[in-house]
């Protein structure tokens, strides 16, 4: 009680220095950390002042240490969303909490607080007296935190024993229009707090430092802790970093001192002194000057919201001068801390107003001092690389094409989307892109500095005090010489496309009608340019197309008309946007071969192509090309082409696609597929298939992007063609058949959760059938996971046995896949290691038993529990019904090594309707495998985190 008296009687000096000052609230703060136990005791005082119009009842407090306490948070809800399962899966020891010890008012009144529902990481508390406007109101607290370990979130504590703090107290929540803003930590960042003032005692045992951007009033040192006292005024974020040693470096600049562990990659203090000068004059020229002495920059800030590209490659092979990639990695985390710092927008529902300052300044930095950078920085000079579109283009022009990659796949957001209903490539790419693009493409349209001019008024009038995307819009709005509402009512607040394109020239002595056809509807204007060979004469700006609108524009000496020529218009496709006045094949593009992939060339038809090679033991090793018409971008209409050579057959063999994607951009359903398939390879030694589909899929998602919910309807025809062997030429059935096909799936993948589902139908001359397949896993705290799986399929009539025996039966351990869907390396083969393959369809076995096909019905239960990383225990157990045969009852059980899930695993069955399969000879031969070999499909482990 002693102990805490004198807290109490210190944070009462503190606030004694503090409470003159102007600010939302004050804070007072004593904590010591014990490294031992990795927790830090805190006793605290809020001064929360109620600056509303609101007589508040109750206050709500930030407790985000607490995010890391259990499995159910939203913090690690959300990491198991982009199929990250650390903290999920974290031992106790290195997960993080919040120990309240007291909560009490200026009277020391204890005071009633409780966590919301499914948010530990918020504190509601009850008042004993209501806080009128206007009016102060003070709480005392004494909790302890638990830091974490950083390989959570980069936060925490490392396995150095080095701590980087960041949310590391509890802090008021935001009051605004009515609402609280009780955000949880989900690892975005967006913590809303408003500029406040701070005085802060922490004590860290000796040898530590403290290494923080606040005044260090006082350093006390005593026997075996430092004592730092730190102050704060009008400050919203309070990082801190607590090293053994002093790893960060100190620039005096005039104006700010810049204090930094950024990676060098060898760059001299003498020029990193330079790069600093240089950036901080161009934040004082477009900004203002900074308020506060001292900024903080630290490399985990940086890695959090790195500037992606080329620039991230190692040392040994990146194509940029060292103290290119330092610069570039300091003006991007200068940008956002000096905007984080001082601009108290809503960072969760409104961050694309910081997006945009930050990411326009950026982009206006490379124009003004890397002019000529370009993409691939030194590779672009080299021969055989330079010839590339990609090669061409210059650094910022990035930007635009990571936005596009989003847009071309239908998976772009509105900029006014919550961060945390954001694609993870959304919020870490997308729509930062986006949002600099669109003050970049509004600062073209205006013509006259008017962004850059208001961006500092901006400044100027909100630096240190709460500001909102409305107060944004509305002083921009003021400035600007033209009509600019189409950028807030459609650019930011939707995902309408632009899109325009030259319909038609005609010359009328000496002026020229331009036909332009507005594609998509966006009321965003957009530019024309008159070119005379590669030299513009004229540039024209257009507003208000909605449909077709001709437009007349003098002749002069153009050669060529061009919408969007410099590129500022953030189109979604500038395929169309050029037509020359010349003959009647002036306008045709020119045909390029690429290897591999390239940006998309509006000026040409682009064909790539890349060697290939296949496998199957009838084919043996088949190499060929593959041609394609797809660049890093999608494109409505692709084709592939894959001819390869069969070295066993000595043939030519292969495979082509035919696809258009349909993409709606409004409701649930996103995207119309449209396939035309045609596949020859061997499925038996010396005997062609060939497999002729025309197909078309429904896809959906939910209004939720995040969600990983998808729902296809799926149809097709598929056509094959056998060649038959010579011991079935005396039968009468036609080895050629076709089979219509309907499916419905529905799959909700994740790492911590996993759940998909499928109903089928088919009809063919001499069958029809429908099955249903269900497939769970779940991952527990204690790194056990389950999988179940269900299947279960019926003939509705079946006259296919006379003629082709089994072949279009329900399998129990091994298909026949006589739609040719499944990678088999030898789907004839019934012996032999090959024969081993196995893929979990229908039945879902793996010991292979009798009877081993249904040609009635089937039902079929597969699980399966993991006893050790990724060793599990497996069992299957089922019911096949043959014609005028009883029903069988079957099962098996064995060790699944799941090495790496559905693409390489082993199969060891034990015990099984045969017995102990173990003790029986050739047990080598009961052994089953999943192989994977298609590159495309294994890539798919490493980005379905970011979509």
């Amino acid at each position: 009680m002693k102990k805490h008296i004198v807290h109490i009687f210190f944070i009462g000096l503190l606030f004694g220095i503090t409470n003159n000052l102007s600010a939302q609230h004050d804070y007072a703060i004593e904590a010591s950390l014990n490294v031992e136990t990795k927790i830090i005791s805190i006793s605290q005082e809020i001064d929360y002042k109620n600056t509303s119009k609101d007589t508040l009842n109750a206050i709500y407090l930030n407790d985000w240490p607490n995010a890391y306490s259990s499995p159910d948070t939203p913090l690690t809800q959300y990491m198991g969303e982009e199929f990250d399962r650390s903290l999920h899966l974290a031992k106790k020891r290195d997960k993080g909490y919040s120990k309240i010890i007291g909560l009490t008012d200026n009277a020391f009144r204890f005071l009633d607080w409780e966590r919301p529902e499914k948010q530990p990481d918020i504190i509601r508390v009850q008042l004993k007296s209501p806080i009128y406007p206007g009016e102060t109101y003070k709480l005392r607290l004494t909790y302890e935190t638990k830091v974490p370990h950083d390989r959570f979130t980069r936060y925490g504590v490392d396995n150095n024993d080095q701590y980087k703090l960041q949310f590391w107290y509890i802090s008021a929540a935001t009051y605004q229009n009515k609402k609280w803003a009780t955000y949880s930590n989900k690892n975005l960042d967006d913590l809303f707090l408003l500029p406040s003032n701070y005085t802060i005692s922490f004590k860290v045992p000796k040898p530590y430092q403290l290494i923080t951007d606040l005044d260090v009033d006082k350093r006390e040192e005593k026997e075996k802790v430092t004592n730092y006292i730190l102050q704060g005024k009008n400050r919203i974020h309070i990082p801190l970093f607590i090293n053994k040693d002093f790893s960060f470096n100190v620039f005096d600049t005039e104006d700010t001192a810049i204090i930094t562990d950024l990676k060098d990659r060898g760059v001299t203090p003498e020029r990193k002194n330079e790069l600093m000068k240089r950036v901080v004059g161009f934040m004082n020229d477009r900004l203002g000057e900074y308020p506060f002495k001292k900024v903080l920059i630290s490399e985990v800030y940086y890695r959090k919201n790195p500037v992606y590209g080329l620039n991230q490659l190692p040392t040994f092979i990146s194509p940029f001068p060292n103290d290119f990639l330092y610069e570039i990695k300091l003006v991007k985390a200068a940008l956002g801390k000096y905007i984080d710092n001082t601009i108290a927008v809503d960072p969760r529902k409104e961050k694309w107003v910081t997006d945009a300052l930050q990411y326009y300044l950026l982009m206006q930095y490379l124009n003004e001092n890397y002019p000529d950078e370009k993409v691939l920085g030194r590779l672009s000079k080299i021969w055989g690389v330079r010839s590339y579109k990609l090669a061409q283009m210059k650094f910022n022009e990035a930007y635009p094409l990571l936005y596009m990659f989003m847009a071309r796949k239908n998976l772009d957001q509105p900029l006014t989307t919550s961060k945390d209903s954001l694609i993870k490539f959304n919020y870490q790419i997308g729509n930062k892109y986006k949002s600099g693009l669109g003050l970049i493409y509004l600062d073209d349209y205006l013509n006259n500095d008017q962004v850059d001019t208001f961006i500092k008024e901006f400044f100027k009038n909100h630096q240190s005090k709460p500001t909102t995307g409305e107060e944004f819009e509305n002083e921009l709005t003021a400035i600007a010489t033209k009509d600019i509402q189409w950028y807030f009512d459609e650019y930011v607040a939707t995902r309408k496309k632009i899109d325009y394109k030259i319909k038609k020239i005609k010359k009328r002595g000496d002026s020229l009608d331009v036909v332009i056809k507005n594609k998509t509807g966006s009321k965003a204007p957009i530019s024309l340019f008159s070119l005379k060979k590669d030299s513009v004469i004229n540039k024209y700006w257009f507003k208000d197309i909605t449909d077709k609108q001709v437009v007349t524009i003098p002749k002069e000496d153009a050669t060529k008309l061009v919408l969007n020529y410099d590129k500022t218009v953030p189109e979604i496709n500038k395929r169309d946007n050029w037509k020359t006045l010349g003959g009647l094949f002036s306008n045709n593009k020119k045909l390029s071969f690429k290897f591999f992939k390239d940006a998309e060339d509006p000026d040409k038809n682009q064909i790539f192509y890349v060697p290939e090679i296949a496998f199957n033991v009838y084919d043996g090793l088949s190499p060929g090309l593959r041609f394609y018409n797809k660049p890093f971008l999608t494109k409505p209409f692709v084709y592939d082409i894959v001819p390869t050579y069969s070295t066993k057959e000595k043939a030519l063999i292969g495979r082509a696609k035919l696809q258009y994607n349909q993409y709606l951009q409004e409701g649930n359903l996103f995207k119309i597929d449209y396939r035309f398939n045609v596949r020859r390879f061997h499925y038996a030694p010396s005997l062609f298939f060939t497999s002729i589909t025309p197909s078309v899929s429904f896809n959906f998602r939910t209004d939720d992007f995040r969600d990983n919910k998808r729902q296809a309807i799926f149809f097709r025809f598929v056509n094959i063609l056998r060649d038959r062997d010579a011991s079935e030429l005396a039968l009468e059935a036609d080895p050629d058949y076709s089979v219509f096909n309907a499916r419905f799936i529905e799959s909700s993948p994740g790492a911590i959760n996993f759940k998909s589902w499928f109903a089928d139908f088919q009809v063919a001359n001499q069958f029809a059938k429908v099955s249903f397949n269900y497939e769970y896993r779940r991952l527990f705290t204690n790194n056990r996971q389950v999988t179940l799986r269900l299947f279960a399929g019926k003939f509705l009539y079946n006259d296919s046995q006379a003629s082709s025996g089994n072949f279009f039966s329900f399998a129990l351990d091994r298909p026949t896949d006589y739609l040719f869907d499944f990678d088999y390396l030898g789907r004839s083969e019934s012996t032999g290691l090959v024969s081993q393959q196995f893929i979990a369809a229908e039945g879902g076995f793996k010991s292979k038993l009798q009877p081993s096909f249904s040609n009635d019905w089937i039902a079929t239960v597969n699980a399966g529990i993991n006893i050790w990383s990724w060793i599990e225990v497996y069992g299957d157990v089922g019911l096949v019904k043959n014609k005028n045969v009883p029903t069988q009852f079957v099962y098996d059980s064995g060790i699944r090594l799941n090495l790496v899930p559905d693409y390489f695993e082993l199969y060891f069955p034990v015990y099984s309707k045969l017995g102990w399969e173990i003790a029986q000879p050739s047990y080598a031969e009961r052994i089953r495998f999943v192989i994977t070999l298609s590159p495309r499909s294994f890539t798919g482990l490493f980005t379905r985190k970011w979509f």
